[in-house]
């Protein structure tokens, strides 16, 4: 009932999909020999983020005959992976996409719902957005994947705590922004305090990967966070600092606190349903 977490957040070579594998297949090994059962990377992990016209370039696909996660899904023998890359769809289309891989195969892909297109952000030019949110079943548990943008909308959380995740990993490459007179930007502090509440609001475990570095005239700030059921922060990284994060996951926390507090038991999903039928046909009645 316990899982030894490593969030390896990292800084990734734009477009380098080799060095960054390197990189990756080197923290796996570190952390499996640090006690992990399972590190989770940041979002565009293999590729880095400003891809722009450069992602058809580094697309892969998540499979056994794919050069790049060949040797992912053979470290996935002694230790469970989440990475971040472009997959490309048969139709070529490009995702930003996560992968979970573990023993030797491909248990699930979730493709970016969300997709940034205002102020400093410019996804939707170059990325289809993903059109499905499912939780899935790990020889942990169920499990549910975001990323970046996905967390700051409620309804992907919400559909993944319905689906039954009880573990939610968040992977991002969140850049700096704002000022602030504590030693962490406005950005940081924003994206903490809804790590916080979608933990404490969904009694679930939350781990968040943020990458680190600069990109493009981007500053990626790090600070890796896990938040327990309770919303209590179980562990952090450093700021603006490439870390290897590990954390002790107690799933028995889970009966404890929503026993406590039955969120859970207590969520009317069938008014939900009906309401949104409700405002999306336009009926006030």
């Amino acid at each position: 009932m316990r899982i030894s977490l490593a969030l390896a957040q990292i800084n990734t070579r734009l477009g380098n999909v080799e060095t960054n594998l390197d990189k990756h297949i080197t923290l796996a090994k570190e952390a499996r020999s640090r006690g992990a059962d399972l590190v989770v990377f940041p979002e565009l992990s293999l590729t880095g983020y400003v891809l722009q016209d450069l992602a058809p370039t580094v697309a892969h696909t998540a499979s056994a005959d794919d050069p790049i996660f060949e040797p992912l899904l053979e470290a996935s023998r002694d230790i469970d992976l989440v990475v971040g890359f472009v997959d490309e769809d048969r139709r070529h289309r490009f995702f930003i996409a996560a992968a979970y891989l573990s023993q030797g195969k491909v248990v699930h892909v979730h493709h970016k719902v969300y997709l940034p297109t205002y102020g400093l952000f410019d996804e939707g030019r170059f990325f289809a957005w993903g059109d499905m949110v499912q939780a899935f079943d790990t020889r942990f548990g169920r499990l549910g994947i975001l990323i970046c943008e996905d967390f700051w909308h409620i309804s992907p959380p919400y559909l993944l705590w319905l689906d039954g995740a009880d573990l939610f990993l968040l992977m991002s490459a969140s850049p700096g922004r704002g000022l602030s007179t504590e030693p962490r930007l406005e950005s940081a502090r924003w994206v903490e305090r809804i790590n916080q509440a979608y933990a404490s609001v969904f009694t679930a475990f939350v781990a968040h990967t943020n990458r680190v570095g600069y990109e493009d005239g981007l500053n990626f700030w790090g600070g890796s966070t896990v938040y327990d059921p309770n919303g209590a922060l179980l562990a952090k990284g450093a700021y603006f600092q490439e870390d290897l994060v590990m954390a002790e996951v107690d799933l028995n926390q889970l009966h404890r606190t929503r026993a406590r507090l039955p969120l859970l038991r207590d969520e009317r999903t069938a008014l939900v349903q009906r309401e949104i039928g409700r405002i999306l046909g336009g009926n006030e009645g």
